[in-house]
């Protein structure tokens, strides 16, 4: 599929006055400073010698954006895989094989405030709501030494908004919008208080939110119209203490449960907007954050401690009649309960000296609590007489997996002249696990059900069983000069590495009962070796009017991580394969021309392929040499903002923005373990233009904005699912839809 779909999506409008306001503090005409803190300390973002996009929460609510999706497009590089609402995961500079990674630590790893969301590339992730929040930071390239593992590619960070000492605050915002294909109504709503206890010394942000949004996709199987439905609630409180100039502690708590009612893939062949599943396909969760950070700033130096506690309880519910392609009835219902501890002390240098510096610590522990059921149906197993079994279930298992990580990092930078400085960091980690197995049973519901067998099931029993993986040490690092001719023009060059844990293997040491002398299932799949190069320049121009930044790159990717098939029998492990590179270049422009005007352009040009492997690395992978990693050539945005007065105090507005996002493969072209075997599964998502368009005004505190959603009503396929289990494997974009935004501001 390779039709170009034109499209538009919303750019909402900030509750506050619009980014190209006025203010007392800068001309109309000069574009904002951002600040970042992407290497753990406050810095101007054309400071920063790494590729960094940020948005403010004005940004964010001007063009809409309310999760992950719209941050996908507005990033240079980087594209979003989504199954469903927390079944997602990002693919930066062309690091992934496939938009799935089943079993396999994600590339880009997620974070709120401290914690990171992201684990293996099959379980529930939180895709959290975006209201109310500091900035939200995509790095891209390797942040292993600042970031850790799974942060191979780039990491996302989602950084919550502290609350205000200095007096009373609050904010609103509504979302009303409707879908007329399916006739769905789109219901969001938002509210903050900050209250100020002890002025200058102690204040509480509370934050709520609700969401109830008609989806826009019908089962068939289920006879459910807009069946992919979310209803997301929840809020947080933000307790922020500063009993003097250099003491500071901050606790929160928050709490959102996100209840996407079914998937979003869809099969083309059944007609527009439709899938099919006998169940619905759920990836819920309710998810609980606690965490308290001390700061403290010393002469010379500020000190920072982190701890979080994390609860997530989610279900993986999903029909895999698609296995057998719908013939047996084959159902996955998994609970699981994730519980995160996380610490993290750090000490970071005060800026301005000859020496800059951040040294730390960093300790993970994450259990995993599983508990899952493989079923079938009553009807079926009643017109296949087969019995023997614990009403529709015809396998149970379980385990608890504890696994941990830690490490010990540092940065230093520095400063060779006023004009010249370089940076080196390094990370050095020990990763471990153990699992407990959950006594279980499996029985040959399979056998029967596909040779016609009837007749009762015996259940074999799995008893309980202890693994214990053996640790792995690894270590990142990374290089750079910077060189800035004035305060407004970096130049920097960068070479840095980024790596994954091992995965183990549940069948190591397996041997093909079909083909003895096939491949030995092997112990398990190392860490990747990847190492980035890159060299950039970041800059304010025309007094101010004009910022820009661009990059070029070129990694190179060693033992890449996979899930591999064995020839003979089909059973999946993970392993290392060859050699993969992408290359590429990245921009980000904004432009003031006049006042009230703001432009600009971001895009990415990025070439990945394979570039060694073995005839067996090729047999089990299904890769071959050259073979096109799952990434785009070509991705981009063109967006503007126009403000005027209207009458009085009535500030008018009105905005665009057009996105363009090109093709590409759904994972490797062969079938895994079958040697020269073309996939069925193999395919390209649609490349697309994607236009937005709001308009509104602001009425003193209250904002008003109308807006349309993919006003060309595209049907653009944007993720291929890479598995056969399930029978809907396309997302599409969701259908035109308009809608109001109404906002309040204190």
């Amino acid at each position: 599929m390779k039709r170009i779909a034109y499209t538009a999506s919303a750019l909402a409008l900030t509750i506050a006055a619009p980014a190209i306001a006025q203010t007392a503090s800068k001309p109309a005409e000069q574009v904002e400073e951002v600040v970042v803190t992407a290497t753990r300390r406050s810095e101007r973002l054309q400071d920063v010698p790494l590729s960094v996009t940020a948005f403010s929460q004005a940004e964010l609510t001007k063009k809409g954006i309310v999760n992950y999706d719209g941050i996908a497009r507005e990033t240079p590089g980087v594209v979003l895989n989504k199954a469903s609402d927390n079944n997602v995961r990002f693919t930066v500079r062309g690091i992934s094989t496939n938009g799935w990674g089943a079993g396999l630590q994600t590339t880009t790893t997620i974070y709120v405030d401290e914690l990171p969301l992201t684990t293996i590339g099959n379980t529930v992730t939180l895709d959290p709501n975006l209201y109310d929040v500091e900035r939200v930071e995509f790095l891209r390239g390797p942040q292993g030494t600042l970031f850790g593992s799974g942060s191979l590619s780039g990491a996302l960070r989602v950084l919550t908004k502290s609350p205000d000492l200095t007096g009373y605050d609050s904010s609103a915002l509504v979302d009303l919008g409707y879908t007329p294909d399916g006739k769905g109504v789109r219901q969001r709503y938002n509210g903050m208080v900050n209250i100020p206890l002890v002025k200058d010394a102690m204040a509480l942000r509370l934050v709520g939110f609700y969401r109830d949004e008609d989806g826009y996709v019908d089962n068939l199987g289920t006879g459910v119209k807009n069946a992919n439905k979310l209803k997301d609630f929840g809020g947080r409180a933000i307790l922020l203490m500063r009993p003097n100039e250099r003491l500071s502690v901050r606790l929160l708590a928050s709490y959102e449960d996100s209840d996407p009612k079914d998937s979003s893939l869809t099969t083309p062949s059944l007609g527009e907007r439709k899938r099919y599943s006998t169940v619905p396909d759920q990836y819920t969760t309710q998810t609980t954050i606690l965490n308290g950070t001390l700061e403290y700033q010393f002469d010379g130096a500020r000190l920072t401690s982190s701890s979080t506690f994390s609860n997530a309880d989610a279900l993986f519910n999903v029909d895999l009649g698609g296995t057998f392609n719908l013939t047996v009835p084959f159902y996955l219902f998994d609970t699981a309960t994730t519980k995160t501890f996380v610490q993290e002390t750090r000490l970071a240098s005060d800026p301005g000296g000859r020496f800059d510096w951040v040294a730390g610590g960093f300790y993970l522990h994450r259990e995993l609590d599983l508990d899952g059921e493989d079923r079938t149906t009553p009807a079926f197993l009643a017109a296949r007489h087969i019995t023997g079994l614990p009403g529709a279930v015809f396998a149970k298992f379980g385990s608890n997996t504890r696994t941990y990580e830690l490490a010990g990092f540092g940065e230093l930078t520095y400063r060779l002249t006023d004009k010249l400085s370089a940076t080196g960091g390094v990370r050095y980690g020990k990763y471990g696990g153990t699992v407990d197995t959950h006594p279980g049973f499996n029985s040959a519901y399979f056998t029967y059900a596909l040779l016609g067998l009837s007749g009762p099931l015996a259940l074999v029993p799995n008893g309980a069983a202890t693994t214990k993986y053996p640790s792995a040490k690894k270590a990142s690092w990374k290089a750079s000069l910077t060189y800035k001719p004035s305060r407004d023009l970096t130049t920097y060059a960068t070479v840095s590495t980024g790596y994954r844990t091992p995965v183990y293997n549940a069948r190591a040491g397996s041997v093909s009962t079909v083909n003895p002398s096939d491949l030995v299932i092997p112990a398990g799949a190392g860490s990747d070796n990847l190492t980035n190069y890159e060299v950039g320049v970041k800059g304010r121009f025309l007094d101010g009017r004009m910022s820009a930044a661009l990059a070029a790159y070129y990694i190179d990717w060693k033992n890449i991580q996979v899930q591999a098939n064995r020839q003979s029998d089909s059973i999946q492990f993970a392993t290392n394969v060859g050699r993969a590179a992408s290359k590429g270049l990245e921009a980000e422009v904004t432009f003031t021309p006049a006042k009230g005007v703001l432009l600009g352009v971001n895009g990415s040009l990025n070439q990945a392929k394979v570039t060694e492997l073995t005839t067996q690395e090729a047999t089990i992978s299904g890769a071959v040499d050259g073979a096109r990693l799952a990434s785009p050539h070509v991705q981009g945005s063109f967006f503007g903002t126009f403000s005027y007065a209207l009458n009085g105090q009535t500030q008018g507005f009105t905005s665009f923005q057009i996105q363009h996002v090109g093709s590409f493969p759904n994972g490797f072209p062969n079938t895994p373990g079958k040697a020269g075997v073309v996939s069925p599964l193999y395919g390209y998502t649609d490349r697309y233009t994607y236009v937005n368009l709001q308009t509104g005004a602001r009425f003193g505190r209250v904002t008003a904005t109308l807006y349309g959603e993919n006003l060309g009503n595209s049907g653009a396929t944007v993720y291929i699912h890479p598995e056969a289990f399930v029978s809907s494997r396309y997302a599409i974009l969701r259908p035109r839809t308009f809608g109001i935004r109404l906002g309040y501001n204190l």
